[in-house]
């Protein structure tokens, strides 16, 4: 089997002729150059080794008993198993009709007997480094794929590479999710950089599996704050209980967190609801974000929250099922650029 790798390989050869002859020769030639090879005597016999090792390459004959050259070149580019091989005719016939005839069926090369053997290894060198370059193409698309994927969401880069440029959504109801670490300005300032980056690596990934739990959406992270959205930026039903649920694990996790990092950090989280402006910004060095009023109050709650604590606007907890959450009413607060607004810390029933 082919190995998707840039790195130069063997690949699987099979040589099909009735004649032991014509094999024999054919198989030193090319074992030479470094090949694994095969061997069929057949058309049925080519057929099940081809279903089974799936070559890269097969050097088909036409004249043979049973299934012609002709006929199992239909097979193999019929199965999916064995579409893939690159097939080249080596046969006696040689008339015009005979070679378009291979190729219009799915050959790739048509080589005339009597020939020479430097022909045929350059031209089984040939297909070989197409099928190389293919696979290093799909390898580094592949790479791409996976970078895209990581750095937005998965339905965001999909409209990408179905070339929507800047993709850019009005959601009616979302929920933002900010949580900072709290004592972080005092730390940072006795340790050396690689420790800090460190520490936040590990906070920051057991974040992302939380959101992955919880079916949020990773929007960014900003210093030490780490900002994330449920229902962005495909709907999610009652995402205010699933941002809720998210911010309450990290309370529950956040000893771990603290013994993880061996630091006494805390952690203030702020929550809010309500409509969002969602889409890409960039062009070479893609960024997905999020915008508008909901977000800066979450931001803001988060701001004037306390360490250890959920922060919740009120129209978040209008949203949530009252019996599964327990309430305490901060009061009417002053949001820096918002204004007055009646603000509440949630904790699980008891």
């Amino acid at each position: 089997m082919v190995n998707n790798s840039q790195e130069k390989q063997a690949f699987q050869i099979l040589l099909v002729d009735d004649n032991p002859t014509n094999l024999q020769v054919l198989y030193k030639a090319l074992e030479a150059e470094g090949h694994e090879l095969l061997i069929a005597m057949n058309g049925a016999e080519a057929l099940e080794i081809a279903r089974s090792a799936q070559p890269t390459l097969i050097l088909l004959d036409i004249n043979m008993p049973g299934l012609d050259g002709f006929e199992t070149c239909e097979q193999l580019k019929a199965d999916p198993l064995t579409a893939d091989s690159a097939i080249i005719f080596l046969s006696a016939r040689d008339s015009v009709d005979d070679k378009v005839r291979g190729l219009e069926i799915g050959g790739v090369d048509y080589i005339s007997k009597p020939f020479q053997f430097q022909e045929v290894i350059a031209r089984v060198q040939t297909q070989i480094g197409l099928r190389q370059a293919r696979l290093d193409a799909e390898t580094e698309s592949a790479k791409a794929d996976r970078l895209l994927h990581s750095i937005l969401p998965d339905s965001i880069a999909e409209r990408l590479k179905r070339n929507e440029r800047n993709p850019v959504d009005e959601i009616e109801s979302a929920t933002i999710i900010f949580c900072d670490l709290s004592n972080f300005t005092p730390y940072a300032s006795g340790q050396k950089a690689a420790a800090i980056v460190r520490d936040l690596d590990s906070v920051f990934s057991r974040l992302d599996l939380l959101t992955e739990r919880f079916c949020l959406e990773k929007i960014k992270t900003i210093g030490d704050c780490y900002m994330a959205a449920a229902g962005v930026p495909d709907p999610l039903k009652n995402h205010p209980t699933a941002a809720v649920d998210f911010a309450l694990t990290v309370i529950d996790e956040w000893s771990a967190v603290q013994e993880d990092i061996q630091q006494d950090l805390g952690v203030r989280i702020g929550i809010h609801s309500g409509p969002v402006v969602a889409g890409v910004i960039g062009e070479d060095k893609y960024a997905y974000d999020v915008w508008g009023d909901t977000v800066n109050i979450a931001s803001r709650l988060e701001e004037t929250g306390e360490a250890g604590k959920i922060h919740l606007s009120e129209h978040t907890k209008n949203a949530l099922n009252a019996s599964d959450y327990c309430f305490n009413k901060r009061g009417p607060i002053t949001l820096r650029g918002i204004g007055e607004v009646e603000t509440y810390f949630v904790t699980r029933t008891p």
